[in-house]
């Protein structure tokens, strides 16, 4: 099955779920479980606070609760494999007992990715882009979760083009995912805004955006309070969700799927203009004879 934007696509999740991307935009809440996230480490650092947060983001309009137990901004310490477990899997267990919103697992660790996904979560999130522990892309073949591929440019040398090195990085993850026998419907690309990419990059990134759907897959997106929307705004971490929005509305007017945020009530209006103004251009694409 090939994606098409804006078209359904139903994406294939853990657990005999499923969430059909493509006509309308949809909402990731970025739930942190840690002391040190850039823009809102320490918030939730407990599973209640944690839980909490999720089911806000719920009420909210998000359909998709994304768990992180190790910060992924560049000067960050790293945490243990058991650290990061014990951050995560109360929230999520919690979590799948006590909600129907699907739930993501942000890890790069095959085991925590596994555990995660016993636990209830449907989803793996790799900012690694199966790079760092390739086995990761098993445990989504072997239990359906749907997975987030990234791209990062970090810890290598990039192509001089924004669009090549996507393809260059990408094209790589796939081969990994297919090799391990992950399905075509389980696969959402996310180019990484922020990882490795100057001011310059991103806005490049977002102004080609469309470029990407040469792989034919949904387009997750991550722009949410990045030192980017802050140079271009002049604004500090937790002041930049106005920004974010902005390129919430941009990025689904060319095609991106999923919207991964911190304030889920701002970009959840930016997607309902961005979808309102799509339908209305189409229905009058349609009209014409």
């Amino acid at each position: 099955m090939r994606y098409t934007p804006f078209q359904p696509f139903r994406w294939r999740l853990a657990h005999g779920r499923s969430l059909e991307l493509g006509p309308r935009g949809v909402l990731m809440a970025i739930i942190n479980v840690t002391p040190d996230s850039f823009s809102d480490g320490g918030r939730f650092t407990d599973a209640g606070a944690a839980v909490a947060a999720a089911f806000c983001a719920v009420e909210e309009g998000a359909e998709i609760l994304d768990i992180g137990g190790e910060s992924t901004r560049p000067d960050a310490e790293p945490v243990s494999a058991e650290e990061e477990q014990a951050r995560v899997m109360p929230v999520i267990a919690a979590l799948a007992a006590e909600t129907e919103a699907i739930i993501s697992i942000d890890t790069y660790r095959a085991n925590t990715a596994r555990l995660a996904v016993e636990a209830g979560a449907h989803i793996v999130n790799d900012v690694h882009g199966l790079q760092r522990e390739p086995a990761i892309a098993s445990v989504a073949a072997e239990t359906g979760a749907g997975l987030c591929i990234m791209h990062t440019g970090r810890g290598r040398e990039k192509l001089g083009d924004v669009i090549e090195d996507q393809f260059h990085f990408l094209d790589r993850s796939l081969e990994i995912a297919a090799k391990a026998g992950v399905r075509r419907e389980q696969i959402v690309l996310d180019p990484g805004f922020g990882f490795a990419k100057d001011t310059d990059e991103n806005l490049e990134l977002i102004g080609r955006f469309e470029e990407l759907h040469r792989f034919a897959l949904p387009l997750l997106v991550g722009t949410s309070r990045k030192r980017f929307v802050g140079a271009v705004t002049g604004r500090e971490a937790q002041a930049r969700d106005v920004g974010t929005a902005a390129t919430t509305a941009l990025l689904r007017a060319q095609g991106a799927a999923i919207f991964r945020v911190h304030d889920v009530a701002i970009n959840r209006d930016a997607l309902a203009m961005a979808d309102a103004m799509l339908t209305a251009k189409n229905s009058r694409r349609d009209m014409k004879p």
